[in-house]
């Protein structure tokens, strides 16, 4: 499906020697609310390294004109992708969560991925959320019926109105393969991101170590990639 309405970009500007731009991809529906001001954190973390960062909005997400429901996974690669090329200079695609599922069809010197999650997992966990909504509201309703009703009408999860193409996708979607790639993953290990699974929230939050733990792990990547 394609979607020609432009949309807003968030864009931090370099406070040092411009090195390069860094493209994030937010997580995907509630996800991206419950990161936003951590990622923003992250941005500005980065511009102090030299790097100009942009998060723009998704077709249907946050100031988009678009309404959701029009809107589909194939659609939102295809808004990323053209972003993208308006870049000049060395781009890095940061992509959180389900952030990866759309960012491979971009034109990158790099791609970093944190804690990258597949669109049937995704679904899942909205449905599940809407179960126990309805369940709260006196209604009844299964993973089943749900899957029944997406198939042939708009379905309500979470706040958001997705269409019957847009589940259908996700629930094929898996990341894909891009190069050069870094994934991480939030943990202890020598290679991993101290934080918060921050999507887990019930409410947005915010963690200012991860941020910079975030920012730097870019940053030495971009390194390793050739882009100083």
């Amino acid at each position: 499906m394609a979607i020609s309405t432009p949309e807003h970009v968030l864009r931090i500007t370099p406070t040092g020697p411009p090195r390069g731009t860094i493209l994030f991809v937010p997580p995907l529906f509630e996800e991206a609310n419950r990161t936003h001001r951590t990622l923003v954190l992250a941005m500005r973390a980065l511009a102090a390294e030299g790097f100009t960062t942009l998060l723009p909005d998704l077709p249907g997400q946050n100031e988009s004109l678009v309404p959701l429901e029009q809107v589909d996974l194939a659609s939102w690669q295809s808004a990323l992708a053209e972003t993208s090329t308006a870049i000049g200079g060395p781009l890095i695609i940061a992509s959180l969560r389900g952030g990866a599922l759309i960012d491979h069809q971009a034109k990158a010197a790099a791609w970093w991925r944190l804690a990258p999650v597949g669109g049937a997992s995704l679904v899942r966990t909205l449905m599940r959320a809407r179960v126990a909504a309805d369940r709260e509201a006196g209604v009844t309703s299964s993973l089943d019926s749900l899957q029944a009703e997406a198939a042939t009408a708009p379905l309500l999860l979470a706040g958001n109105r997705l269409s019957p193409t847009m589940i259908a996708q996700l629930a094929t979607a898996e990341a894909q393969p891009v190069t050069p790639l870094r994934t991480v993953a939030l943990g202890s290990g020598a290679d991993d991101i101290a934080g918060t699974p921050l999507w887990l929230r019930a409410e947005p939050g915010e963690d200012t170590a991860m941020a910079k733990a975030i920012a730097a792990d870019i940053a030495a990547w971009s390194t390793t990639c050739g882009i100083n």
